[in-house]
């Protein structure tokens, strides 16, 4: 806009000045030249912006053909001597500060000897007023720069600061991700080849003395791995899991778990069921599967209990086992796990945590030793009118 506006000053100086030298001076000797000279500085000036606002070198000539040309007018016909005024913009934006302070400086004391002998008398404003002009002219463009220098460094520091949000949340995202996915293989494929194992070591301990209660154990592993497979591939495919695949819904799923050879499961359903957001049947699967393998490898229990209750506003989980309950366990803990077998695995009673954490659920642990532990996992149910 400023460029535009000066460009504009510059060409009506330029008319007005020749207008008034062929008004005041009709048959001059010097008409021709100063004709010439006015056209050149018109062209002169009009390559300019073609040169960029960049101190090159040929900018630098093209300054110095502009400012030698409008002198040489200057001495002839001294009326030109204002439209220094958009000169003193283009060397503030072509040279370095203390250069075109200087050139504007010339600048200024050609005009100020051009308007002593276009009057007839002493003046002292022809003195003070170009230097004025060309000081508040200086002082408007430099104000100007800054703020220009001080939005640009904003913009660049609000660019930076969205790309180093955007890099930071890629990296929550990255780290959200593999711990979700740490989790679903600690409470799928973990649990899968935990049970395998124990049913094979089961299996060849009573090899030759029990074949047909081997061939079971073999066969009951074989079923776990199929579904650890099943599993897998769905793991890979991002799906929900493969006990609600098919339409299945969360009683139907949590009937079908086991706690493996020696532990008994029950499940239990209360209060009428309604429809589940898939992620609210996914994290409770989950949680039950995380459940039954720390009662499987840990809790020593016989039985244990699933009881899937649903409350209006709430939807509760809760297992429970007759083992041996937590070692350092006593009144009920909600905020973190009595330091039993899952501390420092990273999984188990953190992971279920996390899981129910994320949809504004909780996990309560009540474990007294030799009494077995209960869990209760708990997730709010938006308002249904």
């Amino acid at each position: 806009m400023l460029a535009a506006v000066m460009h504009t000053a510059f060409f009506l100086l330029l008319a007005a000045s020749v207008a008034r030298y062929l008004l005041r001076h009709p048959g001059s000797p010097d008409t021709p030249w100063i004709i010439a000279l006015g056209f050149a500085l018109a062209l002169l000036y009009v390559l300019g912006p073609a040169l960029g606002a960049a101190p090159t070198l040929r900018r630098l000539v093209w300054l110095g053909l502009v400012t030698a040309t409008w002198a040489v007018l200057v001495d002839l016909a001294p009326s030109f001597a204002w439209c220094a005024v958009p000169l003193f913009f283009t060397a503030l934006r072509t040279l370095p500060p203390r250069a075109a302070i200087v050139l504007v400086a010339t600048l200024t004391a050609f005009v100020v000897a051009a308007q002593l002998r276009l009057a007839d008398e002493f003046d002292p404003n022809l003195l003070v007023a170009p230097p004025a002009v060309a000081a508040l002219a200086t002082a408007v463009f430099v104000h100007m720069e800054r703020q220009a220098e001080a939005q640009r460094t904003l913009i660049d520091d609000l660019l930076r600061t969205r790309r180093e949000l955007a890099a930071t949340e890629r990296r929550e995202g990255t780290l959200a991700e593999r711990q979700r996915l740490s989790m679903e293989i600690h409470d799928t494929l973990a649990q899968h080849l935990s049970s395998q194992q124990m049913l094979l070591q089961a299996a060849d301990r009573v090899w030759d003395a029990d074949p047909a209660t081997a061939r079971a154990h073999v066969r009951t592993a074989n079923g776990i791995a199929a579904r650890g497979l099943a599993e897998a591939r769905r793991l890979v495919h991002d799906l929900a899991p493969t006990e609600l695949a098919g339409g299945a819904d969360l009683p139907a799923a949590l009937r079908t778990l086991d706690a493996g050879p020696g532990v008994a499961v029950r499940f239990h359903l209360e209060g009428t069921p309604v429809p589940l957001p898939d992620r609210v049947q996914s994290a409770l699967l989950r949680v039950a599967q995380g459940a039954l393998a720390n009662i499987r490898e840990h809790s020593g229990a016989r039985t244990a209990a699933l009881t899937l209750t649903y409350l209006g506003d709430q939807v509760v989980l809760d297992i429970a086992d007759d083992g041996r309950g937590f070692p350092a366990a006593g009144a009920p803990r909600t905020a973190r796990p009595a330091p039993g077998p899952d501390a420092g695995r990273g999984h188990g009673l953190p992971a279920m945590r996390a899981r129910l954490g994320r949809l504004g659920g909780t996990l309560t642990v009540e474990s007294t030793p030799g009494e077995g532990t209960v869990l209760s996992a708990a997730i709010p149910l938006e308002h249904r009118p």
